[in-house]
């Protein structure tokens, strides 16, 4: 059986080898992150046991694309804060919360492609061009935005409190958090202010 609900079945084998079963070859991570950008859906599967392994193995396409690009993705920073939600009570709403905001840069990376194709035609600089500073702040904004508004969600009360007081219910912890985050937007807005002049 070659698709499971659409999806390419890909077994995983003791020896690690990695078989696609809708090509009758084995297959590499490398192979596995090229399906990844040309938007093939695919499910691992352990060949002894029949376990879905997909998400081990995406986080190992990770891991391997990140050491061996020079070019990382992940910011220690980012990772830091990741494996500080491990085990918190916030951890249930991260994976959604990260799909959502992936989903809506995606779309907001395509409406930006758009925009230059409009604006240079559909020509080999268009396509290569970088987007322009401007809407990559643009972007940057909207998404701090749709980061705070998240949170408040969580403690509305505790928001307003501190609006109205100047003081924060919060506990010391989720206060240094927050104070770390509003540290590295700043520093991050201080980079984009940089790359513009």
């Amino acid at each position: 059986m070659a698709k499971k609900d659409g999806q390419t079945i890909i077994k995983k084998y003791a020896n690690r080898r990695l078989y696609n079963t809708g090509t009758s070859s084995y297959v590499t991570l490398d192979d596995l992150a090229v399906m990844v950008k040309d938007g093939d859906d695919f499910v691992v599967l352990d060949a002894k046991s029949g376990d879905d392994i997909t998400h081990s193995v995406l986080t190992q396409i990770i891991f391997e694309q990140e050491s061996k690009t020079g070019n990382t993705l992940l910011p220690v920073s980012f990772l830091r804060q990741l494996i500080s939600y491990y085990g918190d009570q916030m951890q249930m709403l991260v994976p959604s919360y990260l799909e959502h905001s992936m989903s809506a840069f995606s779309a907001q990376q395509d409406q930006l492609r758009e925009q230059v194709v409009k604006a240079f035609g559909d020509t080999p600089m268009a396509r290569n061009m970088q987007l322009p500073l401007k809407a990559v702040e643009e972007q940057v904004r909207r998404n701090t935005e749709m980061f705070q508004q998240a949170m408040q969600m969580f403690s509305p009360f505790a928001a307003d409190a501190a609006a109205n007081s100047g003081k924060s219910d919060k506990p010391k912890s989720e206060n240094k958090d927050l104070q770390e985050l509003k540290e590295q937007l700043s520093a991050l807005q201080d980079k984009l202010d940089s790359l513009g002049e």
